[in-house]
C-alpha cells in the first residue's frame, strides 16, 4: 500500500514537471514567433494551408502532405483575410506557390504579421505534443522519472525550438515518425485489435505530415523480417522436424499479413480521406494539366500514346492516369508528392558549406551539421552513450566466443523496442547522408527524439549501476563502498550539471534560435562561416532589421538584398529600396546604407565547387573591395552592423 501510495505521488509530480517543461518550452517558442519574419518555406506553405482548409483545393505546395499546414491555417479562417484567388498565381499558373504567398501576404490588403503570428500556434502546440509524446514513450521504455530526460533535451533543443514555431514540416515529421513507431511497437507488445487499429492509424498519420514518412514502409518490414527470424531461431532447435516449416511460414505470414494490415489502414482511413477532403474543389482538369506539366520531364521524356512506358517514367504515367480518376484522384496527388521529393533530391540544392559554394555537401554534411548545431552539453550526453554503448558491444563481441547469435537474440528478446529506434536512426543517417539533398539539420529531426531517448535508456543503466561485490560486504571495507556510491552519486552530478547548462545555453539563445551553433560552431553570431541556408539565414530577420531602422532616425533610405519569406518593400515601407550585387554600390546613387542576407553574401562571394558557374557581377565584388573580410572561414566582408543575427548592415 506504501510503495503504491508513493508511486502514486512520485507520478504526479513527475507529470507536473512535464507540464512545467512544455510551459517553458512553449514561451521561448511563442517569443521567438512573435520576433521572426516570415522564414522562405512559410511563404509557400500559409497559402497553400489556407486554400486546403479555405477552398478545399489542393493546387499550391503539393511536395509536402497537408497536415501542418492545414492546422496551421484553420485559426487563420477566423481573421476572414482576402484570398487573390483571381489572380494568374491561382488561376494560370501550375503550383503558383511562391507569387500567391506573396500577394495573399503582402499585396491584398491583408495584415502579414497578424496571419503569420496566427499560423504559428498550432506548428508551437504540435510541437507541445511531440515533447509530451517523448515523455510517455520515455515512461513506457524506462520509467517515470527518467523519461524526463529525453523529455527535457527534446524541449530545449535549440533546432527544435527553432523549426517548432514555424509553418513548416520537419518537427511534425519527427512527431510522426515517432508516434507511428510507438504504436507499432505498441502492437508486437500486445498484438490486440485495437493496437492493430492504433498502428495503423498513427501510420496513416505520418504519411500526411511529411513524405520522409513513407520511409516507415521498409522499416516496417525490416522490423517484421527481424521479428520472423527471431522467432524461428527460438523455436527452431526444439521443434520437431516435421513442424518447422510449417511454422516457419505460419510466422512469416503472421507478420506479412499484419505488417500489410497495418499500411492498409493508414492509408484507406486517414490518407485517402484527408486528401479527398482537400482536392475536393480542385478542378480534375486543372489537377490533371498541373500534373502533366509537374512531371513532364519525371523519369525521361513523355511517353508516346501508342507506346509503353519504360523505368521511373511508368510511376508519372500512372500518376497522371490516376488524377484523370474521380475516385483515384486523392491518391494521385499524394503520390504526385512523393514523386517530386524524387525530382528535388536527384537534382540537389546549391548551398554554402565549409567554405565552398556547391551543389552537395557530400556524405558528411549531416555529421558536420550535427556536430555543429547540436548543443555542447546535449553532444557529451549523446556521444557518451554512443560511445560507451560501442565499447560494451565491443567487450562483449569478444567475450562471447560463438555465443553472439545467442547474445544478440536475447537483447532482441528483451529490449526489441530500443533496436528498433536504433535502426531507425542508422536506416534514416544512412539515406540522408548518400543523399544530394543537403538542406540543414531540420532534415535530421525524425531521429532526434529518437537519439535522445536512446542516450537516456544508457545513462539510466549507466547511472543506476552501483554495484556492491559481495566480498566486500564481507570484508567489511567501508572505503570501497563509499567509493562505489561517491562514483554513482558524481553520474548523477555530472548529468544535471549538463541538464542546467543546456537550460542556461538555450535560453540565453532566445529567440536566434534558429542561428543557433554551439561554441565549436561559432555560437548564434559565428555559425554563417561553416553554414547557412535553414541552418542560420532562412529570412527571420527582416522584423529586427525593421527594428534597427527605426531606431537609427539618420537611415532615410537603405538598400535591402534579403533572402526569406519577408517583404523588404511591406516592412519597411518608402525606407527601402530593392538591391542586389549587379546595381554596384548604393552610394553612388546616394543610398548610403546597405542591408544584405547573410545566406546571399556567402552565395555570392565565396569559392565554387567544381562544376558551378557564376556571373561576375553576382559576386558583390565592389563591396569586399570596399570592406575587409571576417576572420574564419569564408569571404564576407566585415559589416558595420546586423539586425538579429542574419542580416548584415553596411555604412557606406
Amino acid at each position: 500500500m506504501y510503495n503504491l501510495f508513493m508511486e502514486k505521488i512520485s507520478s504526479k509530480f513527475a507529470l507536473m514537471t512535464l507540464i512545467v517543461i512544455c510551459i517553458i518550452s512553449f514561451g521561448l517558442m511563442f517569443w521567438a514567433s512573435r520576433t521572426d519574419s516570415a522564414i522562405m518555406d512559410e511563404l509557400a506553405h500559409i497559402p497553400a494551408g489556407y486554400g486546403y482548409v479555405h477552398n478545399l483545393d489542393y493546387r499550391l505546395n503539393p511536395e509536402h502532405p497537408p497536415l501542418v499546414k492545414a492546422m496551421a491555417m484553420a485559426p487563420v479562417l477566423f481573421l476572414n483575410p482576402n484570398f487573390p484567388t483571381q489572380s494568374d498565381a491561382w488561376q494560370k499558373a501550375v503550383n503558383g506557390q511562391w507569387d500567391m504567398g506573396a500577394n495573399f501576404l503582402y499585396g491584398s490588403q491583408n495584415n502579414a504579421n497578424e496571419i503569420i503570428e496566427t499560423a504559428r500556434v498550432m506548428p508551437i502546440l504540435l510541437t507541445i505534443l511531440l515533447i509530451i509524446l517523448v515523455y510517455f514513450v520515455s515512461k513506457w521504455l524506462i520509467g517515470t522519472w527518467w523519461a524526463l530526460l529525453p523529455t527535457f533535451l527534446t524541449a530545449f533543443s535549440p533546432n527544435i525550438l527553432a523549426h517548432g514555431h514555424y509553418v513548416t514540416t520537419d518537427v511534425g515529421a519527427a512527431f510522426g515518425i515517432l508516434f507511428a513507431t510507438y504504436f507499432f511497437l505498441k502492437f508486437i507488445e500486445s498484438p490486440t485489435k485495437k493496437h492493430l487499429w492504433y498502428a495503423g492509424l498513427s501510420f496513416g498519420v505520418a504519411q500526411i505530415i511529411k513524405f520522409s514518412a513513407p520511409l516507415l514502409i521498409p522499416f516496417f518490414i525490416f522490423l517484421g523480417i527481424v521479428l520472423w527470424l527471431r522467432d524461428t531461431t527460438i523455436y527452431w532447435k526444439d521443434s520437431p522436424q516435421k513442424d518447422k516449416i510449417k511454422r516457419l511460414i505460419k510466422e512469416g505470414w503472421y507478420y506479412f499479413k499484419n505488417i500489410i494490415l497495418i499500411f492498409a489502414i493508414g492509408y484507406i482511413f486517414i490518407v485517402y480521406p484527408v486528401y479527398f477532403l482537400f482536392t475536393a474543389r480542385y478542378p480534375i482538369q486543372k489537377q490533371v494539366s498541373d500534373t502533366t506539366t509537374i512531371l513532364q520531364s519525371f523519369g525521361g521524356a513523355q511517353t508516346p500514346s501508342n507506346q509503353m512506358c519504360h523505368g521511373m517514367r511508368c510511376l508519372a504515367d500512372l500518376d497522371i492516369a490516376m488524377a484523370k480518376n474521380p475516385i483515384s484522384r486523392p491518391y494521385a496527388q499524394y503520390m504526385l508528392g512523393i514523386l517530386m521529393v524524387m525530382q528535388r533530391v536527384d537534382g540537389g540544392n546549391t548551398i554554402y558549406f565549409m567554405g565552398h559554394v556547391v551543389q552537395s555537401g557530400g556524405w558528411l554534411y549531416f555529421p558536420i551539421i550535427y556536430l555543429l548545431k547540436e548543443p555542447l552539453p546535449t553532444l557529451i550526453i549523446v556521444l557518451t552513450a554512443l560511445i560507451s554503448s560501442l565499447w560494451i558491444i565491443i567487450k562483449r563481441i569478444i567475450k562471447a566466443r560463438g555465443k553472439i547469435k545467442k547474445y544478440f537474440i536475447e537483447y532482441l528478446k528483451l529490449d526489441f523496442a530500443s533496436f528498433a529506434l536504433l535502426s531507425f536512426v542508422i536506416f534514416y543517417w544512412a539515406y540522408s547522408m548518400q543523399s544530394t539533398l543537403n538542406i540543414g539539420i531540420r532534415h535530421l529531426m525524425p531521429t532526434i527524439p529518437l537519439i535522445y531517448i536512446l542516450s537516456a535508456i544508457f545513462w539510466k543503466k549507466w547511472i543506476s549501476k552501483i554495484s556492491i561485490d559481495k566480498n566486500i560486504l564481507i570484508d567489511g571495507s567501508a572505503l570501497l563502498i563509499a567509493k562505489k556510491i561517491m562514483f554513482g552519486a558524481l553520474k548523477y552530478f555530472l548529468l544535471i550539471f549538463l541538464l542546467i547548462w543546456l537550460f542556461i545555453e538555450t535560453t540565453f539563445s532566445a529567440p536566434y534560435f534558429l542561428s543557433y551553433f554551439n561554441e565549436f560552431g561559432g555560437g548564434i553570431y559565428g555559425g554563417y562561416h561553416y553554414v547557412t541556408d535553414s541552418n542560420y539565414d532562412w529570412g527571420q530577420d527582416l522584423l529586427r532589421l525593421q527594428n534597427w531602422v527605426n531606431t537609427h532616425k539618420e537611415v532615410d533610405k537603405i538598400a535591402v538584398d534579403y533572402f526569406g519569406g519577408g517583404n523588404p518593400s511591406y516592412t519597411l515601407q518608402n525606407k527601402e529600396i530593392n538591391w542586389s550585387s549587379q546595381k554596384g554600390n548604393p552610394a553612388d546613387q546616394g543610398i548610403h546604407w546597405l542591408a544584405v542576407s547573410v545566406n546571399t553574401l556567402q552565395i555570392a562571394t565565396e569559392p565554387l565547387a567544381s562544376g558551378e558557374t557564376r556571373n561576375a557581377s553576382d559576386t558583390y565584388s565592389w563591396l569586399t573591395a570596399l570592406r575587409p573580410v571576417e576572420k574564419g572561414l569564408g569571404n564576407v566582408p566585415k559589416p558595420d552592423f546586423k539586425a538579429g543575427t542574419s542580416i548584415f548592415i553596411y555604412h557606406l
